[in-house]
């Protein structure tokens, strides 16, 4: 059973690995963890995420309101849209790559990011194959969090079985899994695959 202060940990640890990666520029990011009572630990608003101390971290209920009396960030939202559609989700992940971000501005007037024939598609629930697609969905980013989670809310309850990540145009990756640690593997995994589509991406058009 996940205690708080077990996610805490489990948060601040991840945070210092993502930021080692580059994942996390600046106060960029947010992360979170399911309670067994139903509420969340999540990241307060602003901070860097590669340098998180305890105090950083608070509780949030299912709708996302502070129930420490801490400011989660206004993305906080979304992570509780994940929950709320995914009974498997237990950690939820936010980041922002260059190769993500620029190739989400890239792909202009598209919906969705598709892989096609990588070996990390096994990452991905009920594939054990390389020889799979999958499409991630692509969303305006949007300030106003209710109106994003309204558009996200269909995408996701329309897949079958639910794709655990999307990404937000110009803005940055959400990733789940049914712990931090799995989710942190779905993030690092669709970050490459992100990479390796915003190379393809060059490569083709350096030839036309």
């Amino acid at each position: 059973m996940t205690t708080f202060d077990a996610a805490t940990d489990a948060i601040i640890a991840v945070g210092a690995r993502l930021d080692r990666a580059g994942l996390v520029p600046a106060t960029a990011g947010n992360y979170s963890v399911r309670l067994p009572d139903g509420t969340f630990a999540v990241t307060v608003s602003g901070g860097h995420k590669g340098r998180l101390a305890p105090e950083q971290v608070m509780r949030v209920d299912a709708d996302g309101v502070s129930l420490d009396g801490k400011r989660p960030s206004a993305e906080t939202l979304l992570h509780c849209l994940i929950y709320a559609i995914d009974d498997s989700a237990g950690g939820v992940l936010h980041t922002h790559s260059v190769p993500g971000v620029v190739l989400s501005r890239a792909l202009r007037d598209v919906r969705e990011i598709v892989f096609d024939g990588y070996e990390l598609l096994k990452i991905f629930p009920g594939i054990d194959t390389h020889a799979a697609r999958v499409a991630l969905p692509l969303v305006e980013n949007d300030q106003d969090m209710m109106a994003m989670a309204a558009v996200l809310r269909p995408l996701l309850t329309a897949q079958h079985p639910i794709v655990p990540a999307f990404y937000i145009r110009g803005h940055g990756l959400y990733a789940w899994g049914p712990t931090i640690a799995e989710a942190e593997h779905v993030t690092e995994a669709v970050e490459y695959l992100l990479a390796c589509e915003w190379e393809t991406l060059k490569l083709e058009r350096s030839r036309a």
